[in-house]
């Protein structure tokens, strides 16, 4: 058995290290997309029928070559960046590079035990509640920031004048205020 270990960025470098001995196998660099993807796996195959993807967890980054893998019926896990640290100073290479990332990658999910690590499925439908949720609060937040603005600017206009935490969002108020700023002397400020 072998453990691949991923380096993602504008190009995924991989590096295959033995289960037994945690010595590399072998290693290569792929485009991303389908053909880099498709190329990766071809690669991987052709070092042994029994493997584990040990990808760093940056779905931002990772989340396309992890589908893809899922997708193929591949074994993926999970692999915490701060895992790697230790992996990174204990290898022979000195300097930083893909190559020593992606080793590094497949050296610590070899060395917590790929059968310990978080497991990567496909989002089902709790992936779609999550960005709803996400999307949710990002508009409560942008909203909120909206009027603590808008109420700061009116307390800059009539520092006399105090409205109520909830004064924008009432029918009442936001009349009020329309009624308020029409009269008042159109300024560039």
């Amino acid at each position: 058995m072998i453990v691949l270990g991923a380096d993602m960025h504008n190009s995924h470098t991989l590096a295959a290290v033995g289960a037994s001995t945690g010595e590399l196998v072998g290693d290569t660099t792929v485009s991303v997309g389908e053909r880099g993807f498709a190329a990766a796996l071809d690669w991987a195959t052709g070092l042994s029928d029994e493997r584990v993807w040990a990808l760093e967890d940056r779905r931002h980054v990772s989340g396309a070559f992890e589908r893809f893998l899922l997708v193929h019926g591949e074994r993926v896990v999970r692999v915490a960046t701060r895992l790697m640290a230790g992996e990174r100073r204990a290898g022979r290479d000195r300097g930083k590079s893909d190559r020593i990332d992606a080793l590094a990658v497949a050296r610590a999910g070899l060395r917590e035990g790929v059968e310990r690590l978080p497991v990567a499925e496909l989002g089902g439908v709790e992936l779609d509640i999550r960005l709803l949720v996400d999307h949710r609060e990002r508009l409560v937040r942008m909203r909120t920031a909206l009027s603590n603005d808008l109420l700061w600017h009116l307390h800059d206009l009539w520092p006399e004048q105090t409205f109520p935490g909830c004064a924008l969002l009432s029918k009442k108020w936001s009349a009020t205020v329309g009624r308020r700023l029409a009269r008042a002397e159109q300024t560039a400020c």
